[in-house]
């Protein structure tokens, strides 16, 4: 009885009359994927992609050289050498990142008390050499001026929210 039903089916071909069922149904609806370079999906506020270093709206950089950020980090991708200034506050005179080490774990932005070494929402930067991964403070002095007023919002956006 099991062998006559299951050549039967075979000969019937239930199975290839289902799929095609399911591909006819999915023919008519809406397409799912984008086209990527043309066509780009929503990126949340809280998306770590390339790092920035911030500055003040008077044009001083935040970072106080605290080196919380390069204590915290897992990776250890991050290193600084500070300098204290003639009016008695210390500054950054390298920051370095090795992008090929950071794993964007968002630990160094939660550890900065001024708010500035941030992840910003660029996540499309491919290069093509390795040593373009090494970020120095010049580039991210550039990413933090080139990203600001969107890094500002996601900043105040993180602060509100109920945790």
């Amino acid at each position: 009885m099991v062998n006559i039903r299951q050549t039967l089916k075979s000969f019937i071909l239930i199975d290839i009359i289902r799929g095609m069922g399911v591909t006819l149904r999915y023919m008519f609806k809406r397409k799912v994927t984008l086209q990527y370079p043309l066509e780009k999906s929503a990126i949340s506020p809280r998306m770590r992609g390339e790092h920035a270093l911030r500055r003040y709206a008077n044009g001083e950089e935040r970072c106080i050289a605290c080196k919380l950020c390069e204590a915290v980090c897992p990776a250890q991708a991050i290193s600084i050498d500070a300098d204290v200034r003639i009016d008695g506050s210390r500054r950054t005179t390298r920051y370095d990142i090795d992008m090929t080490k950071c794993i964007y774990c968002g630990l160094c932005q939660e550890a900065c008390p001024v708010d500035a070494i941030v992840e910003g929402p660029n996540v499309e930067f491919a290069t093509e050499t390795h040593e373009e991964l090494f970020y120095n403070k010049n580039r991210l002095l550039d990413n933090g001026a080139q990203w600001e007023s969107l890094l500002a919002e996601n900043i105040k956006l993180s602060n509100n929210r109920i945790v």
